[in-house]
């Protein structure tokens, strides 16, 4: 009796952002599937850009306020504090026209604080970029220490950083 072989090649996991695109697209796909979700794409595409519009007239300040509602002409943006919704009312004028021109018909904007906790953003990574030589160096340091116990670990570490420099571009 012969055994069925099922092969399965080898997939390398997803990343961060592949398994958000992979997430996105498979609640779209519900989205459409679903007769009564599917009422709400257009809507929610229209809201998005709306979003976009506003995100692209205001300040990068203004980057945590949300459109909560856009219904007959009337727009309701929230701000996460009174501080910030302050300053947001001086800019409504100038807000409600960009958006007017890019064919928006909004009449009038709300501002609602809602307080919610906002996390700051990560700040980015920075590497430390070694020249050549200094990774040459770190290498030479590594062969030259003595094999004990007690400079294995510091041994490991810089192997570990060597390789890893030298395998980027």
């Amino acid at each position: 009796m012969k055994h069925a072989s099922t092969f399965k090649p080898y997939r390398a996991p997803l990343n961060s952002t592949q398994r958000a695109a992979r997430n996105t697209k498979g609640a779209a796909d519900f989205l459409r599937t679903d007769t009564s979700m599917a009422a709400l794409l257009p809507a929610l595409a229209r809201m998005s850009a709306l979003q976009r519009a506003c995100a692209a007239s205001l300040p990068a300040m203004f980057n945590t306020c949300e459109i909560l509602q856009f219904e007959s002409g009337q727009m309701v943006l929230s701000t996460p504090n009174a501080a910030l919704a302050a300053r947001l009312k001086q800019q409504l004028p100038r807000l409600q026209d960009r958006l007017q021109k890019d064919g928006w018909q909004v009449n009038s904007i709300r501002i609602k604080v809602q307080v919610t906790r906002i996390t700051p953003p990560e700040p980015p990574r920075r590497g430390l970029d070694l020249p050549k030589t200094a990774v040459s160096s770190f290498a030479e340091l590594s062969e030259s220490l003595e094999d004990s116990p007690r400079n294995q670990a510091l041994k490991l570490a810089i192997d570990s950083m060597v390789r890893r420099r030298r395998s980027q571009p």
